[in-house]
């Protein structure tokens, strides 16, 4: 498959904790760069929450300054049973 140049901001999302047991093997400390183009491994489920996040920091969006930190944002997986918390972050580089 032909590398692809990368588009926009690049985003490294960061498991930050595991409650109970994630049925697609992520563990806390994981980290993964994530585009609109690839899942990097992420959990379909997880990647479903956070793509809209993905996108927005990935091709220029903030959220609002109130919210904290403009580039960094912190998701949670949908099963609440095997909590997967992650924190997307745009770099800027």
């Amino acid at each position: 498959m032909a590398e692809q140049k990368r588009l926009g901001y690049r985003v490294v999302g960061t498991i930050k904790s595991v409650k109970g047991t994630c049925s697609a093997g992520h563990k806390e400390g994981d980290k993964l760069e994530l585009s609109a183009h690839d899942t990097a491994g992420l959990c379909g489920f997880l990647y479903h929450d956070v793509y809209p996040y993905l996108l927005m920091l990935q091709f220029g969006g903030s959220f609002p300054a109130e919210w904290g930190d403009q580039d960094v944002i912190t998701l949670e997986c949908m099963d609440k049973w095997n909590l997967v918390t992650i924190e997307l972050r745009r770099t800027r580089e």
